[in-house]
């Protein structure tokens, strides 16, 4: 006969919650290494992943619109999570419209504030005059997002882009004129990291030269499993099984 049995979580909510918490800032640690800061060697590892995607360096409005109609890069229309603003060329690679939508859902719950951005694919040719070389905007891989002027916000933002960071999914500076951040995407990584986790998300495998599909991303319902205590469980090993999904 087993030994297993089913418990729900409420049976002992404060001990998992406590324990459950010592999970959370353990993976937090993690992120204790990485930087808002923006180096020059933030800019080489951003530039080297586009040539490793083999991403076309786009020069001209042009080219853009001709990305577009290949399905190179597709539109990010924003929605009740996002808004896009401002933006010249409201398009991006696929596995970036990806993050955007999971991105947003997450921020718009956790402070209640749509998630604004600013920039997405920029042509070298309307690059501002103070932007880096070895920018990666005329890619596609590339987004901005603004700063809230709520700390909380930003807090839950900057929380999250650091942990993106540690797990070598993103680059991710704070600018300061004006207050956003610049976000870069490593679309292989952030593929494999979806896939790692099991998450149900297809991303569209796009290596730049075929025509991609839009991926869609699954809600963010809490799950209602009841979790199965089996022999030598303790409240670690339940807390960890039942931590708060990894961001984005």
């Amino acid at each position: 006969m087993s030994s297993e049995i089913f418990v729900p979580l409420r049976s002992f909510p404060i001990q998992v919650a406590v324990v459950a918490s010592l999970v959370f800032c353990a993976s937090a640690a993690a992120t204790l290494a990485q930087s808002l800061s923006g180096s020059k060697t933030s800019m080489i590892r951003q530039n080297r992943q586009a040539n490793q995607h083999d991403y076309t360096f786009l020069r001209t409005s042009s080219q853009v619109q001709e990305f577009v109609r290949e399905g190179r890069l597709v539109r990010l229309s924003g929605n009740s999570d996002y808004r896009v603003v401002d933006a010249s060329f409201p398009y991006a690679r696929p596995q970036v419209k990806t993050f955007i939508e999971r991105l947003a859902g997450q921020y718009r719950g956790a402070c209640g504030e749509p998630l604004v951005v600013t920039s997405l694919t920029r042509p070298a040719s309307r690059q501002p005059r103070n932007a880096s070389p070895l920018s990666v905007h005329p890619t596609g891989m590339a987004a901005d997002l603004r700063a809230s002027n709520r700390p909380a916000c930003r807090a839950f933002l900057e929380k999250t882009l650091l942990t993106l960071e540690g797990r070598g999914v993103a680059e991710a500076t704070r600018e300061r004129h004006p207050p956003h951040y610049h976000v870069t995407l490593f679309p292989n990584p952030y593929t494999r990291y979806l896939a790692g986790r099991g998450t149900g998300v297809q991303v569209a495998k796009n290596n730049g030269k075929s025509r991609g599909t839009v991926a869609r991303a699954v809600s963010h319902k809490p799950s209602k499993k009841r979790y199965r205590v089996g022999r030598g469980d303790n409240l670690w090993s339940i807390a960890s099984a039942t931590a708060p999904a990894s961001p984005a």
